[in-house]
Protein backbone atom coordinates (compact mmCIF):
# COMPACT_ATOMS: atom_id res chain seq x y z
CA UNK A 1 0.00 0.00 0.00
CA UNK A 2 1.41 3.42 -0.78
CA UNK A 3 0.85 6.59 0.99
CA UNK A 4 0.88 9.92 -0.08
CA UNK A 5 1.62 13.27 1.31
CA UNK A 6 -0.94 15.38 -0.25
CA UNK A 7 -1.76 19.53 -0.46
CA UNK A 8 -4.82 19.49 -2.67
CA UNK A 9 -4.25 23.38 -3.74
CA UNK A 10 -0.42 22.16 -5.12
CA UNK A 11 -0.79 21.05 -9.15
CA UNK A 12 1.98 18.75 -8.65
CA UNK A 13 0.13 16.78 -5.85
CA UNK A 14 -2.67 16.81 -7.87
CA UNK A 15 -1.00 15.43 -11.01
CA UNK A 16 0.79 12.26 -8.51
CA UNK A 17 -2.39 11.67 -7.24
CA UNK A 18 -4.00 10.77 -10.37
CA UNK A 19 -1.04 8.62 -11.20
CA UNK A 20 -1.98 6.73 -7.98
CA UNK A 21 -5.79 6.83 -9.00
CA UNK A 22 -4.72 5.82 -12.77
CA UNK A 23 -2.42 3.11 -11.72
CA UNK A 24 -5.18 0.94 -9.58
CA UNK A 25 -3.13 0.24 -6.81
CA UNK A 26 -3.96 0.84 -3.30
CA UNK A 27 -3.29 4.00 -1.67
CA UNK A 28 -4.13 6.23 1.11
CA UNK A 29 -3.75 10.11 1.28
CA UNK A 30 -2.26 12.14 4.21
CA UNK A 31 -3.36 15.67 3.76
CA UNK A 32 -0.43 16.62 5.72
CA UNK A 33 -1.54 20.33 6.32
CA UNK A 34 -4.87 19.63 7.93
CA UNK A 35 -3.38 16.75 9.90
CA UNK A 36 0.21 17.25 10.72
CA UNK A 37 3.32 14.60 10.64
CA UNK A 38 4.47 14.15 14.25
CA UNK A 39 8.74 14.47 14.20
CA UNK A 40 8.97 10.76 14.52
CA UNK A 41 6.55 10.12 11.39
CA UNK A 42 8.92 12.38 9.49
CA UNK A 43 12.12 11.03 10.74
CA UNK A 44 10.42 7.51 9.19
CA UNK A 45 9.74 9.08 5.75
CA UNK A 46 13.04 10.17 5.59
CA UNK A 47 14.83 7.18 6.03
CA UNK A 48 12.68 5.54 3.66
CA UNK A 49 13.26 8.87 0.67
CA UNK A 50 17.06 8.19 2.37
CA UNK A 51 16.88 11.83 2.21
CA UNK A 52 18.60 14.52 4.89
CA UNK A 53 16.05 16.82 6.27
CA UNK A 54 17.15 19.79 4.72
CA UNK A 55 16.57 18.06 1.55
CA UNK A 56 12.77 18.14 1.74
CA UNK A 57 12.47 21.66 2.64
CA UNK A 58 10.78 24.17 0.39
CA UNK A 59 13.14 27.12 1.00
CA UNK A 60 11.12 29.11 -1.00
CA UNK A 61 8.32 29.35 1.48
CA UNK A 62 7.89 32.31 3.48
CA UNK A 63 8.11 30.85 6.38
CA UNK A 64 11.58 28.96 5.71
CA UNK A 65 12.86 32.80 4.76
CA UNK A 66 11.39 35.07 7.63
CA UNK A 67 12.07 32.49 10.57
CA UNK A 68 15.73 30.07 9.01
CA UNK A 69 17.00 31.37 5.70
CA UNK A 70 20.78 31.56 6.82
CA UNK A 71 21.07 29.64 9.92
CA UNK A 72 23.27 26.73 10.48
CA UNK A 73 20.34 24.21 11.85
CA UNK A 74 21.05 20.44 13.11
CA UNK A 75 18.65 18.00 11.52
CA UNK A 76 16.89 17.82 14.40
CA UNK A 77 16.23 22.01 14.35
CA UNK A 78 14.77 21.62 10.70
CA UNK A 79 12.69 18.77 11.53
CA UNK A 80 11.18 20.79 14.17
CA UNK A 81 10.68 23.37 11.92
CA UNK A 82 8.70 20.88 9.61
CA UNK A 83 6.66 19.84 12.67
CA UNK A 84 5.96 23.66 13.44
CA UNK A 85 5.42 24.63 9.69
CA UNK A 86 3.98 21.59 7.67
CA UNK A 87 4.17 23.70 4.82
CA UNK A 88 7.70 23.73 4.50
CA UNK A 89 7.56 20.11 3.34
CA UNK A 90 7.67 19.25 0.01
CA UNK A 91 4.98 17.90 -2.08
CA UNK A 92 3.99 15.19 -2.90
CA UNK A 93 5.82 12.77 -1.27
CA UNK A 94 5.10 9.23 -2.12
CA UNK A 95 5.64 6.28 -0.25
CA UNK A 96 4.95 2.44 0.61
CA UNK A 97 6.76 0.73 3.59
CA UNK A 98 9.97 0.50 2.16
CA UNK A 99 11.36 3.31 -0.02
CA UNK A 100 9.47 6.36 -1.32
CA UNK A 101 9.87 9.43 -3.97
CA UNK A 102 9.14 13.35 -3.84
CA UNK A 103 7.04 13.63 -7.12
CA UNK A 104 7.91 16.34 -8.75
CA UNK A 105 8.11 15.87 -11.59
CA UNK A 106 5.21 12.93 -11.93
CA UNK A 107 7.29 10.79 -13.79
CA UNK A 108 9.19 10.09 -10.53
CA UNK A 109 5.94 8.85 -9.01
CA UNK A 110 5.15 6.40 -12.34
CA UNK A 111 8.42 4.83 -11.80
CA UNK A 112 7.88 4.45 -8.04
CA UNK A 113 5.03 2.38 -8.44
CA UNK A 114 5.62 0.33 -11.20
Amino acid sequence: MYTILHNSRCGKSREAMKVLEDSGKEFEVREYLKEPLSKQELQAILSKLKLKPIELIRTNEDEWKTNFKGKDLSDDEVLDAMVQFPKLIQRPVVFDDKSGVVGRPKELVEVFIK
